[in-house]
């Protein structure tokens, strides 16, 4: 139910791990997947779907609770288990964020998600957080131990040709230096801060993703609304610097993919950034706009550090691999008991 067309974070998480999957335990196991029905495609061809209807909020969460029979390991990739499931029980946690932070959520929908993720934390066999980071928040909510398997960029997420860049500058009309961020608009996100930076650098802010042309965008702030994933290499390629700004993140998956594509990032240090961004990134401690100002200052103004910056970060990137991501999780399913 996890798999979605498109999709973000959750989503890149499911459809990279499934096709991993398939060549690590596809000789020894029967592999199905309960999908909803316009994400079908989306499954490795080895792997059967357990078709659902195309549903969201209260109608999906009924469904994802429906259990499957003959199972003899369930995982589900986005915490839900279903009730009464037989066999060996996984679930991925991506965030605490309900907890951590509810004040970015409407009060039925935190309430909510938190029952869904209290019952997953009691019955599921196995955890699995996709950071360190989650690891100790679940470790600190609920007493229980997670394996961490961390996320890896998705496959489009390379070094754009020049020539690329060139077509995507034309095409969307780009300045020649501006600061980016890609993501929903949204308060967790804290858009607003890159975006008060960004005027006292007197550098444009173009903001690309949901809401990004909407009224809940930063004054001041230059919106592309959403831009097709073929288009994301060169666009953050061709930014001054590519920030993410967000007070919170379980993991921080778009700061990764930005630097697989040679971007010059700029991040909050939360979520799995400080494990994986080494010199790949400059990564700001403190959430307030002098900081911001000062981390982007350094990017924007010493242009052999871009350069540096840019050079280094496809290769810490690179560290990162869903090979490795399926391999723990493989493992996990060994550990607790389970001949694959």
């Amino acid at each position: 139910m996890a798999l979605r067309p498109g999709g973000g974070g959750v989503q890149t998480y499911a459809r990279e791990l499934l096709s991993e999957l398939v060549p690590l335990i596809g000789a020894s196991a029967k592999l199905s997947a309960t999908v909803q029905q316009d994400a079908i495609g989306e499954l490795p061809p080895a792997m059967e779907p357990i078709s659902r209807p195309v549903v969201a909020g209260v109608r999906r969460a009924a469904w994802a609770m429906v259990p499957i029979s003959g199972t003899d390991l369930f995982h589900s990739l986005d915490v839900d288990i279903p009730l009464r499931q037989r066999g060996l029980t996984v679930s991925t946690f991506h965030d605490m964020s309900v907890f951590d932070v509810p004040w970015a959520f409407s009060k039925f929908r935190a309430t909510g998600e938190r029952q869904l993720l209290s019952m997953a934390l009691r019955k599921a066999d196995v955890i699995i957080a996709v950071s360190d980071f989650t690891a100790e928040r679940i470790k600190a909510l609920s007493g229980r131990d997670a394996v961490v398997t961390p996320l890896a960029p998705a496959p489009w997420a390379t070094v754009p040709t020049d020539a690329e860049v060139a077509d995507v500058r034309g095409r969307l009309g780009l300045p020649e230096r501006f600061v980016l961020q890609v993501g929903t608009i949204e308060p967790r996100k804290d858009v607003a801060l890159v975006a008060d930076a960004c005027r006292e650098l007197d550098i444009p802010i173009l903001l690309a993703g949901s809401g990004s042309t909407g009224p809940d965008a930063p004054e001041h702030s230059v919106g592309l609304g959403y831009v097709a994933t073929e288009d994301l290499p060169a666009l953050y390629s061709a930014a001054t610097a590519v920030a993410y700004s967000s007070r919170y993140e379980g993991f921080g998956l778009p700061p990764l993919e930005a630097m697989a594509c040679g971007g010059a990032v700029v991040a909050s240090a939360v979520g799995a950034l400080p494990d994986f961004a080494d010199n790949g990134a400059v990564l700001v401690k403190t959430h307030d706009k002098d900081s911001w100002v000062r981390a982007l200052r350094s990017v924007i103004d010493d242009a052999d550090f871009n350069r540096t910056l840019r050079s280094a970060a496809p290769g810490v990137a690179a560290r990162s691999t869903w090979t490795r991501t399926a391999e723990l999780t493989v493992d996990s399913y060994r550990s607790a008991g389970l001949s694959v």
